[in-house]
């Protein structure tokens, strides 16, 4: 019975890993292509500078992604704002939202960071339980089998600390990469944010 929940406990991890790629994958390609959106913009602003040109317009209708989802806001929300406090509750709404993109998913990484030592530690307890009941009930007529039995033991606690390792060097950079996303939509809202209306008296 020890055995079999010290192969589900291994199983478990390879599913952690498995969980924690695919997330480092699909994070990866979006941070990515976020960051491409962002430099496009961002030329594409600078190339402006004030003049809407119908091949402007036709780039900027290309820009996808958050980027995009600014250019949006800053059409409709920012655009039809008529107080300084509508202007600075859209800018803070279009911010919010974009920083929830740039943070979705990565809990992944997360609990798997947390979960998978302690998975391991416990795949690891199992499998000698699971060693020292046999013992019991055979003895050291085997020495080479006890080994074995341990060093399987073992495998769980090396993998679980291996599956936490990887999540976390994944999870550490891609916090840096978001930290500069939410910097350049920082950026890109003072860009499009048009000058605040003066308080109403």
């Amino acid at each position: 019975m020890m055995e079999i929940f010290h192969n589900l406990s291994l199983w478990a991890l390879y599913a952690a890993l498995a969980l924690a790629l695919y997330f480092g994958v699909e994070r990866g390609i979006f941070y990515f292509s976020t960051s491409r959106s962002f430099a496009k913009l961002h030329a594409l602003l600078a190339q402006a500078k004030g003049r809407a040109t119908q091949q402007d317009l036709a780039q900027q209708r290309a820009v996808r992604g958050i980027p995009g989802q600014l250019m949006q806001a800053a059409k409709t929300d920012l655009a039809q704002a008529h107080t300084r406090q509508q202007l600075e509750d859209a800018s803070e709404q279009a911010y919010i939202r974009a920083q929830r993109q740039l943070n979705q998913n990565l809990w992944v990484f997360d609990t798997v960071i947390t979960a998978a030592p302690l998975l391991g530690l416990l795949g690891t307890i199992l499998g000698i339980f699971d060693t020292f009941t046999a013992l019991a009930r055979s003895g050291i007529s085997d020495p080479q089998g006890v080994s074995a039995g341990i060093g399987s033991a073992l495998l769980a606690t090396a993998l679980g600390i291996a599956v936490a390792l990887i999540s976390l060097l994944v999870y550490n950079y891609f916090l840096h990469w978001v930290e500069h996303l939410v910097d350049e939509v920082k950026l890109t809202l003072l860009e499009l944010t048009p000058v605040a209306p003066e308080a109403s008296t």
